[in-house]
């Protein structure tokens, strides 16, 4: 999987937020799946503050502590200003991301993509660790999705 560091400036995404887990996610409880079906169902891509030709976002956030802690997801797009609608709002936090190209067909892709992220941070060399912070995946078509994960340069020991 192709993998790059790309320094991004702040923005804002709104959507429909749940809170969950990974153990969660990994039984049939998960709440991802119906999350992004709610999302198109209420066509939720095409609201009025909606910057023009946004791609679809899947923000990852308020991190409990790691990647076993709960965390914040929020499908949704990214927007000139917050709407006044029940659509929360997050803030794309500004610095440097690490980010995976995804290839295959949905949504295997995804569920390959965050197993690379999982494999990249857990070796013990790795040359970025993870802030926990905003993470998030860019999707702009069913062939164009990319995982951004917040990072800072590895602790040397």
């Amino acid at each position: 999987m192709k993998t790059s560091i790309q320094t991004i400036e702040s923005f804002q995404v709104a959507g429909l937020p749940i809170r969950t887990d990974n153990a969660t996610e990994q039984t049939p409880n998960g709440k991802i799946r119906a999350l992004w079906s709610d999302f198109f169902a209420q066509d939720l891509f095409e609201i009025p503050e909606r910057i023009q030709g946004s791609p679809v976002y899947g923000v990852y956030t308020n991190y409990e502590s790691d990647h076993t802690g709960s965390f914040d997801v929020i499908a949704g797009v990214k927007v000139t200003e917050a709407p006044t609608t029940h659509l929360q709002t997050v803030t794309i936090e500004a610095g440097d991301y690490l980010v995976f190209e995804t290839k295959g067909e949905m949504p295997q892709r995804m569920i390959d993509g965050w197993m690379a992220v999982w494999q990249y941070f857990a070796q013990t060399d790795a040359l970025y660790q993870r802030r926990y912070t905003t993470d998030f995946e860019q999707m702009v078509d069913e062939n164009d999705i990319k995982i951004f994960i917040a990072v800072q340069p590895a602790q040397t020991k």
